[in-house]
């Protein structure tokens, strides 16, 4: 069953790509993300690009924006294939940095607002970034000397705290040549996004122009947007889905990119009335904080039109609740990951409320297939791990191929989510295989957390495990022991906090007076910890 015919998908071919794999491509598609920018600034120069607050930025002014960061990026060293972390919030110069890297041929390295100063100087090191531009309220945070030692450039968004930093104004200021557009290899990398393991270092997925190109394809095709779409960007524009879903999709299509510096949910329905949003893609938790507000059944919403939403499942009375409330607006799933640089499949429109139980069909370039422990693929209705090909998967982690060759199988990804296909092609997540906490949206591997909490004086085990929450779907619960550690709740999260993301910081904690339970295999028994903890 063909599910994408009455859709504006384009031709397809098989491609022999990435050195070892041969997957179905689009046929005509952008040689790179930056090209997809210079299309839409050659058709609709005059259009709007971003809006932020009450400001507004047209396609031909981001344009002369981003061409001077670049300028006075190269004037300062950086060139193509350096990488440069983003370390910026959801502002408008998240934009323009980003376009200045693609224009210089680099590599951009988005990192979430909310990392620690050990995580983000683990990632310069593993990337070798040469170059940082963070928020001047972040600066604190970005590793000095051995702990980046390549990071030979520093610009602030904002006031610079010494002369080590440059502001991005006194950046765009400098007379510097200004630099034509870099014409990259589209299976060079464009992006690295950095995602949590098993071993609790992060991995730098690698998002090449290819990559990119096509999950914004995806989204055009698949979600039928145009010129005339407004998306809101209230996910983090370092995350896969507001870099992807929104930023990336919305300069291909010559939409406008409406930014949403921080979801409040008063803020977010008027920002949705005032600017005429027309498309969304979020975790349910934020949908249903939308309904809970009274100011929600009000509001003038009627351009809304499309609601995508991952991450999580969405609960049937949220989808009955938003259907009565807002009958124009579309739902639909999407289940994705950065190694498959956003979409892996997509529920078909009018089909939410009688699959709701399904993540969708696999968009037209994507493969999923359900393969059991000994690498065989099962026929549909059985349960195995999902693989994942398609040319939105991307090659591999950044300088690690111990994982890379750990996580992929002749171009195919191992989600490590386990899951089924029914005959009609849609696909069910039923479990996960790794240990991993999904608050609103945010992932969190345990062990991480794990990590961090052993070195806390005295403590002898620990253990994360999930604990429901119905608004975020899950929180993060630790239980641990050891006789001689002080006890003290506040003291044990202070510690976290220094070392991890605010989110990954356990909300609630258990003090077991006996060791955690183990298997006969020396293995803590978390599904009886997750029955104790609510479950």
């Amino acid at each position: 069953m063909d599910h994408w015919q009455d859709y504006p998908v384009p031709a397809m071919r098989r491609e022999a790509l990435f050195g070892d794999r041969v997957v179905r491509c689009f046929a005509d598609r952008p040689p790179s993300f930056h090209a997809m920018f210079e299309a839409s600034l050659a058709d609709r120069p005059d259009a709007q690009a971003i809006v932020c607050g009450g400001e507004r930025w047209s396609y031909a002014q981001c344009e002369v924006i981003s061409s001077r960061v670049a300028a006075g990026l190269a004037a300062r060293g950086v060139g193509a294939a350096d990488r440069v972390i983003v370390f910026i919030g959801n502002r408008p110069e998240f934009v323009f940095t980003l376009l200045a890297i693609q224009r210089l041929g680099a590599i951009a390295v988005p990192v979430g607002v909310r990392e620690q100063r050990p995580g983000l100087g683990f990632i310069a090191r593993q990337c070798g970034a040469v170059a940082i531009v963070a928020d001047a309220d972040l600066v604190e945070r970005v590793p000095q000397g051995a702990e980046a030692a390549a990071l030979r450039l520093r610009v602030s968004v904002g006031p610079a705290p010494d002369a080590d930093w440059v502001t991005l104004d006194a950046l765009v200021t400098v007379d510097a040549k200004p630099q034509p557009p870099h014409r990259p290899l589209e299976c060079d990398a464009a992006v690295i996004l950095y995602t949590s393991g098993t071993t609790g270092n992060p991995k730098g997925a690698m998002l090449t122009h290819l990559n990119i190109a096509h999950s914004a394809m995806h989204y055009r095709a698949c979600m039928k947007l145009g010129p005339q779409d407004r998306s809101a960007l209230a996910v983090p524009a370092s995350h896969v889905t507001g870099l992807i879903a929104t930023i990336a999709s919305m300069l291909y299509v010559g939409g406008a990119i409406v930014i949403v510096p921080e979801f409040k949910s008063d803020s977010f329905i008027a920002t949705l009335q005032a600017e005429r949003v027309t498309h969304t893609l979020m975790v349910p938790a934020m949908y249903n904080l939308c309904l809970r507000h009274p100011g929600f059944a009000q509001a003038d919403l009627s351009a809304w039109r499309i609601g995508g939403y991952g991450g999580a499942p969405m609960p049937m009375a949220t989808i009955a609740a938003l259907a009565e409330r807002l009958p124009g607006l579309t739902l639909l799933n999407a289940y994705g990951a950065t190694e498959t640089t956003s979409p892996t499949t997509m529920m078909p429109m009018g089909d939410t409320a009688s699959h709701a139980d399904s993540v969708g069909v696999a968009l037209p370039a994507a493969e999923v297939l359900v393969i059991d422990e000994q690498g065989r693929e099962l026929p549909f209705g059985e349960t195995g791990e999902l693989w994942i090909g398609g040319p939105m998967v991307v090659p591999g982690y950044w300088d690690n191929p111990e994982a890379t060759a750990a996580s992929f199988t002749a171009g195919y990804w191992h989600s490590g989510n386990l899951g089924w296909i029914d005959r009609d092609g849609y696909v069910r997540v039923s479990d996960r295989k790794k240990d991993m906490i999904n608050r609103g949206g945010f992932k969190i591997y345990s062990i991480e957390v794990e990590n961090v909490l052993m070195a806390y004086p005295g403590l002898l085990e620990a253990a994360i495990v999930a604990r429901p929450c119905p608004v975020l779907g899950e929180r993060v619960h630790a239980i641990v022991y050891g006789p001689d550690a002080l006890r003290d709740d506040d003291a044990l999260r202070s510690h976290c906090a220094r070392q991890l993301a605010d989110y990954k910081v356990p909300e609630t904690i258990a003090w077991s007076d006996a060791p955690l339970p183990r298997n006969a295999n020396g293995k803590v028994m978390k599904r009886l910890l997750r029955e104790r903890a609510g479950g």
